[in-house]
This record gives C-alpha cells, sequence and structure tokens, in this order.
C-alpha cells in the first residue's frame, strides 16, 4: 500500500482514537459532547472521500434534530426542515458570494487566452543573468498567473508543461524545480483577487475590501521569499540551477533592428530617434520606425501619467478629498463594503432547553464581526482650539476647497526611485532588451493591467468585489479575443467549469452554515470555548496554538473545508483575545497554503505528477515541496513579527 495511504489512515486513527479516549460514557454524554462528536465524525467522513458540502448538510440534519428532539420531539421534525430554510436562504441573501462565480469566470478566460507561454519565455530571457533564472521566472510567471486566474490546479499543471521540461533540460535539480512550481502555483491563493479571502470574509464577516488590500504585501513578500531561496540555492549549490547556455539566451533581431544595430548604434532608443532624423537609416521605413519608438518610449509615458495622477490626488484640497470619499462610500474608518457575513449561528441553548432561531431577524451569534482592538484603532486628531477655528473661519469657503496641500516626501521619493529606475531603462535598453521588452508587453502588461485595474478598483473604493469581478470577466474576454482565443468551445467550456467551481463554493457555504447551527444548538461552541478560556493563555500563546491547529489540519484537509469547518470556532474567541479578526485572516490565509503543499492531502503535487515526465517521482515532489513550507513558516512569523506588513495598506486607505 502507498505511503500516502498509510499516512491518510493512521491520521484518521488518532482522530478515532482521540474521540474514545475523550468522549465520557453515553450514559453521560451531553448536548455538548454531541457537537464534538459531530465535528470529529465530518473529519472522518472528508478524509473517507464522501463530499465535502452535502456531509457537512447530512450531519448537521441529523444532529440538529437529536437537539431539538432533545427537548421537544413532536415539532423537531419541522424545527429542522425550517432551520435548513433559514440558513440556506442567509447564504443566497449574502451578496459577497456573487464576486466568486465572476472571479471565477475570469480565471478560465485568461487560463485559455494562452499568455502563460509567451510570459516565461519573456521572463527567463529578462532574467538569465540571475542564479537560477528559470526557477525565478517559473516562481514570477505562477505568482503573476495564479493572481490573474486563482486556480491553483491550472496554473500548476500549465506550469508542470511548460516549464518542468524545460527546467530538467538545463540540469535544474527535480526537487527545485518540483518545489518551484507547486509553491509559485499556490501563491493565487493568497494574492487577491483570491476567492479564499471572499469565503474567509464571508464566514467571519470581515471586509472583503480590507481583506484584499491587507493581503497584497503578505503575498509579495512569500513570492519574493521563494525568489530568494531559489537565488541562495543556486549560488550555494550551482549543479542544482545550472546557468542559461549562451544559445538559450540569444534573442532572434528583427531585420531593422539588425540593419540599425549594424550602422553603429548600441542604444534601441538612440537608434530609433537617430534613423528618425536621416542618419543612419539605411532604408528602414518611417512607419517602422515612429512605431518602434512609441513602443520604446510606453515606459517614460507611463511614468508621467502615472506620477501625475498621484500628484494630483496627494495634493487635492482637504475638502475637496473628503467629498470625493464619502462619495465612495468611505467615511469615518469603515467601509461602505464590509459584510455581515450572512452566516450567524444561532443562539446557543438557554438553561431551559433549545431556542429556535428566528424566521427573520438575524439572532446575535458566534460569526458577528467582533469590535476592532485598540491597538489599530486610528485616534482621531485633537479638535482645533479656538484661536485657529476663527482664522480659518476668515478665510473664505472657496478659497479654502482651492488651496491644494504640498506634495509628501514619501511622493518625491518614491518620484525619484521612479526616475532613476528609467534612466537606468534607457541607459542599457539594447536592441535586444528592447525584443525582451516587447515580447513583455505582449504578454505579461496585458495581465498586469488587468490585475491593477480589478484591485486598484477594490482598493480605492471605485468599486464593489462584485463590480470589480464584473470588470475582470469583462477583461478577460477581452483578452481572449486579442489573443485570438475567443471562440464557441473555449467560452462553453469556461461557463461550464465556472458553474461547476461556482456551485461547490455556494453548497460548501449551505452545508457549513447548516453546520454552525447545529454545532452552536448542540453547545460544542460554548464547551470549545470554556476549554480555551480555562487554558489562561496570553494573546500570543491563542495564536500560536491556533495557528499551528490551522497548518496541521492542511495536512488531510482542503482550504475550503478547512474555513467553513473550523473557522466558525476561532473567530468568537478572537474577541477574548483582543485580536483583530482581519489581522487573524491574513495569517490564516498565509497559513492555508499548506493544505496544497503539504502531504498527503497536496493537490499540487497531484496536478504536476500528472504532467511530469514518468521518471519524476511523488517523493521527490513531496521533497522539493518542503523547504518552501518551512518559507511558509518563516513569513507566518514574519507577518505577525510585524503586522504592519498586512495591516499599513488598510490603516492608510480606509482610516
Amino acid at each position: 500500500m502507498r505511503k500516502e495511504v498509510w499516512f491518510g489512515l493512521t491520521i484518521m486513527a488518532m482522530v478515532v482514537i482521540g474521540v474514545f479516549t475523550l468522549m465520557p460514557a453515553p450514559s453521560d454524554m451531553t448536548n455538548g459532547h454531541l457537537g464534538l462528536l459531530m465535528l470529529a465524525l465530518i473529519v472522518i467522513a472528508i478524509m473517507l472521500g464522501f463530499p465535502t458540502a452535502f456531509t457537512l448538510m447530512g450531519m448537521g440534519v441529523m444532529f440538529t434534530w437529536f437537539a431539538y428532539r432533545s427537548v421537544n420531539p413532536d415539532i423537531a421534525v419541522s424545527q429542522t426542515l425550517d432551520l435548513m430554510v433559514q440558513r440556506a436562504y442567509a447564504v443566497m441573501a449574502n451578496d459577497v458570494l456573487i464576486s466568486v462565480p465572476l472571479f471565477v469566470f475570469m480565471g478560465y478566460l485568461v487560463e485559455r487566452a494562452n499568455l502563460i507561454d509567451r510570459l516565461f519565455k519573456s521572463l527567463h530571457l529578462s532574467l538569465a543573468r540571475l542564479p537560477g533564472s528559470l526557477a525565478v521566472a517559473t516562481i514570477i510567471t505562477c505568482a503573476i498567473f495564479a493572481t490573474a486566474t486563482g486556480i491553483v490546479g491550472a496554473v500548476v499543471t500549465l506550469m508542470g508543461l511548460l516549464a518542468m521540461p524545460a527546467m530538467l533540460k538545463a540540469g535544474y535539480n527535480t526537487k527545485l524545480a518540483a518545489g518551484s512550481i507547486t509553491a509559485g502555483g499556490c501563491l493565487g491563493i493568497l494574492i487577491p483577487p483570491s476567492v479564499l479571502l471572499i469565503v474567509y470574509g464571508a464566514t467571519a464577516g470581515v471586509s472583503v475590501v480590507k481583506l484584499y488590500a491587507g493581503a497584497f504585501f503578505p503575498g509579495l513578500m512569500l513570492a519574493l521569499l521563494y525568489v530568494l531561496y531559489v537565488i541562495i540555492i543556486a549560488k550555494l549549490k550551482p549543479s542544482w540551477a545550472p546557468p542559461l547556455s549562451p544559445e538559450d539566451r540569444t534573442v532572434p533581431l528583427p531585420a531593422y533592428s539588425q540593419i540599425l544595430a549594424g550602422s553603429g548604434s548600441r542604444n534601441a532608443l538612440g537608434g530609433f530617434v537617430s534613423a528618425l532624423k536621416g542618419k543612419r537609416n539605411a532604408g528602414v521605413p518611417a512607419s517602422t520606425l515612429l512605431l518602434q519608438s512609441f513602443l520604446a518610449l510606453l515606459p517614460a509615458i507611463a511614468f508621467a501619467l502615472v506620477m501625475g495622477f498621484t500628484y494630483q490626488k496627494v495634493t487635492a484640497p482637504v475638502a475637496a478629498q473628503e467629498e470625493q470619499l464619502i462619495e465612495m462610500g468611505i467615511d469615518g474608518g469603515s467601509s461602505s463594503y464590509s459584510t455581515e457575513g450572512g452566516l450567524e449561528e444561532p443562539q446557543p441553548l438557554e438553561q431551559g432547553g433549545l431556542a429556535e432561531p428566528p424566521a427573520q431577524e438575524e439572532v446575535p451569534g458566534a460569526l458577528n464581526e467582533p469590535p476592532q482592538p485598540e491597538a489599530v484603532v486610528t485616534p482621531q486628531p485633537a479638535a482645533k482650539d479656538p484661536a485657529t477655528r476663527e482664522a480659518a473661519a476668515e478665510k473664505p469657503a472657496q478659497e479654502q476647497a482651492q488651496e491644494r496641500r504640498s506634495a509628501p516626501n514619501g511622493y518625491w521619493i518614491a518620484f525619484g526611485i521612479l526616475l532613476a529606475a528609467l534612466i537606468l531603462f534607457y541607459a542599457v535598453l539594447t536592441y535586444a532588451r528592447f525584443e525582451i521588452f516587447k515580447m513583455l508587453l505582449g504578454s505579461f502588461f496585458p495581465l498586469a493591467i488587468l490585475i491593477l485595474a480589478v484591485l486598484g478598483a477594490i482598493v480605492f473604493g471605485l468599486a464593489t468585489p462584485t463590480e470589480a469581478a464584473a470588470m475582470g470577466s469583462l477583461g478577460g474576454l477581452v483578452l481572449a479575443a486579442a489573443y485570438r482565443r475567443l471562440n464557441y468551445a473555449v467560452l462553453r467550456e469556461s461557463v461550464y467549469l465556472t458553474a461547476k467551481t461556482s456551485a461547490m463554493v455556494c453548497w460548501l457555504f449551505v452545508g457549513s452554515s447548516i453546520f454552525s447551527a447545529a454545532f452552536a444548538l448542540l453547545g460544542g461552541q460554548e464547551i470549545i470555548n470554556n476549554w480555551v478560556l480555562g487554558m489562561d493563555l496570553t494573546p500570543l500563546q491563542f495564536m500560536i496554538l491556533s495557528q499551528v491547529i490551522i497548518f496541521l489540519l492542511g495536512w488531510p484537509l482542503e482550504w475550503t473545508e478547512i474555513i467553513v469547518i473550523f473557522m466558525p470556532i476561532f473567530i468568537p474567541l478572537l474577541q477574548h483575545f483582543n485580536i483583530d479578526p482581519l489581522f487573524f485572516g491574513l495569517l490564516v490565509a498565509l497559513n492555508l497554503q499548506t493544505a496544497f503543499l503539504s502531504p498527503p492531502v497536496a493537490m499540487s503535487a497531484f496536478y504536476l505528477k500528472g504532467v511530469s515526465p514518468p521518471h519524476v517521482t511523488l517523493n521527490q515532489i513531496f521533497m522539493g515541496m518542503l523547504p518552501f513550507m518551512g518559507i511558509q513558516v518563516i513569513a507566518l512569523i514574519l507577518l505577525y513579527v510585524f503586522p504592519a506588513i498586512g495591516l499599513w495598506l488598510p490603516e492608510v486607505l480606509y482610516k
């Protein structure tokens, strides 16, 4: 029998033994113990291969009936059916979930636009001077493509077909190649737009907008740690990542570039300008020179537009800026896109018996968003003194509205850094590098613009996640059409896969909602709360305990199951330990990548194995993933020690 099967059976046996050891005798068992038994049975059933959503639903209905039957057997069936209807309707009424099928549809369209081949080739040519350039290009390609699609299986499979043979042919170590592909493909779980963050936000009642803003820098940090690890390994063990051969670095030049390069000009932009002036054009058409000059000047044009737009924003009059923020729905430190979750649990038992959840109004339960801790609340500025108010009153209101602010130092620092980078870019822009830049222009920049447009619209309050997801779907259609990949077959397959994935997510929510209601009715949440609070843990100890549990759960379970089953258990405890649920969600999202990187349910390993050459074994893939799991632990520690990595951007945008 395979080692992975033995591993899974061992975990199941440990769960069963733990249940029989910790559970009291049947005569002493209370409703709360039935709730804990239900939790253990869910884990065992999922590991046996039962469908997660319908297992949650079935277990929830059965144990809800047990709970109501212990109070009034005559109406237990009707109360159970009423609860099912209420929980299903609560999920249907949660408008945050509308963005799930739209983002998934965008991902499938982008996947079929056939950009990944061009993106990987242009990146590995542009990074050829770096140690381990193929592996670095693989991680960056995976990060960009995973961000655009959010579909781990598709990214790992495509990169396994494209990058794995290229790295093995170049002499790369099999473990390093496999680890780079699987770890890079999982970045889409964390980097927005992420379906995981939507699911967590809807479950925990946290604003998805703030989650997206908070997850950006942790995701970027994790990708940079992956790249840094590959570069260090390539330096320490050159045999694991040999440099590219001169033949692989060669970029074929078009005829006009060969003509201009042969005339003595090395700099591409200088050569185009000289040729337009009539010097050394050697018969190159003026239209070609104008087009190539425009393409070469695109970075300068983009720099001028971005910095000019940013300058207008950072120097806008205070009064005008406040009016704009109110129009966008960002006022007083709260986001208008905050959701109440839609998955609140019913109130636990009172002493006299079970109370049926009301049909119309929401009952405050464990999944309501707890108040923000004092550590992350931005204090309001002190009121102006009377003299200042009188001086301000003397100014005409129109003059105050038109008075622009001075640009902050951060703007000028960023301006100087970007200007220096732009000058360096043009200083080293040879004809070969210009061809690589055009390859990036045709593969990297369309995806980057799509991602930035979607994320920027969400983060800066220009659109809700649902509206931005609709924009992204339209952008995916445009990209697929621009690359001549949009046809009836592609559209039909994308719609079918989107419906299939969305149905899975929505049924998971219905099942988890019913399961959470049953768990609360039985009093299982109360037992866990009392047990944790009785341990008298500090916030740091609770955070470590919760993250270790989530890390271990990532071995046998996938992230969807962990979010919908176990997050409703952790969320109610955050208020007691004064932990921001937004920060906790960022830690969970970073941690839950282990669900795709941990055996025996490391799905990314099985995706890669399915498309790898026969001599690449599953054990080699698992061994290659282990260092990247260690990097995730380091990233978790960095995020906890320096919470500003995740909280700085939401605080700046929504304070």
